[in-house]
């Protein structure tokens, strides 16, 4: 799945070609996705695209009188193409932009979902999100303050949309390798040096997996075609068996909070 680098990293990738330019309309090849898409795609007929933004893993087209709302669930990506190039298969949605370019939403497992809403403001999906993992209201002392009293795996609780978006699988597992914290420790055991750092860490982790443009997955490339390159430098996530960079111990795998979790026994000990 897309996680928040991924989003991002699209996100940057399209604003050039789509902010501030007209929507001429919209086909919807395909309306059956996660949610059925919005019937007010179809009456989208010459609206300029002031601005698109990120909430959490969802894209927000802005418009004057209202927002639309994209998720690209499980393996969608976008791209811009010329308009005479031919639609593949699973290209679901086709923006059709003036002077002759299209915004292209392919989705193969259909997981994705492009909701209207009115009012951005009171968007039900957004209404029981934590704060962005990269804003100023995320830090060591809100994370301590949420974590109080939790008896959830660590693991889970970063990956708690109502704690804080965005930080999926992949992050999470390396964060919490770069602090040393085994995934399995319950959260309301989190020292607030150890929330401190996890703070920091998935700011820093975070950040660079975007300059980088995300981590490459099997259904992810980036919206100029090429993959992402931050896979090169996963610590943990994906490498059961093989052996840890600091240590050399083997790198094992388990589930939590219904998730397969990496990590090292030894750098990421119980008792830390």
């Amino acid at each position: 799945m897309p996680e928040l680098p991924e989003v991002e990293t699209t996100r940057r990738g399209i604003a050039p070609y789509v902010e501030g330019q007209v929507i001429e309309s919209i086909s919807v090849r395909q309306p059956k996705l996660r949610y059925p898409v919005s019937d007010e795609l179809t009456a989208l007929c010459h609206v300029r695209v002031r601005k698109i933004t990120r909430r959490a893993k969802y894209l927000v087209f802005e418009f004057d009188h209202g927002a639309l709302v994209g998720h690209l669930g499980m393996s969608g990506s976008l791209r811009v193409v010329d308009s005479c190039v031919p639609a593949l298969k699973h290209d679901h949605l086709l923006f059709h932009l003036a002077g002759g370019k299209q915004l292209r939403y392919n989705d193969p497992r259909r997981f994705g979902a492009w909701l209207w809403c009115d009012d951005i403001a009171s968007f039900p999906l957004f209404q029981k999100l934590g704060p962005e993992p990269l804003s100023e209201a995320f830090n060591g002392a809100y994370l301590f303050a949420q974590s109080r009293k939790k008896q959830s795996a660590v693991k889970g609780f970063l990956m708690n949309n109502a704690v804080v978006v965005g930080v999926g699988n992949i992050y999470a597992n390396e964060s919490l390798f770069l602090c040393r914290i085994h995934p399995t420790k319950a959260a309301g055991q989190l020292t607030r040096k150890q929330c401190d750092a996890l703070a920091a860490t998935i700011k820093t982790v975070l950040g660079n997996a975007i300059e980088q443009g995300g981590t490459t997955l099997r259904d992810f490339i980036q919206p100029d075609g090429t993959p992402g390159y931050f896979a090169q430098q996963l610590w943990v996530y994906g490498r059961a068996g093989e052996a840890c960079k600091v240590c050399g111990s083997e790198i094992q795998s388990a589930v939590i909070a219904q998730r397969n979790s990496f990590f090292c026994p030894q750098c990421q000990k119980t008792s830390r």
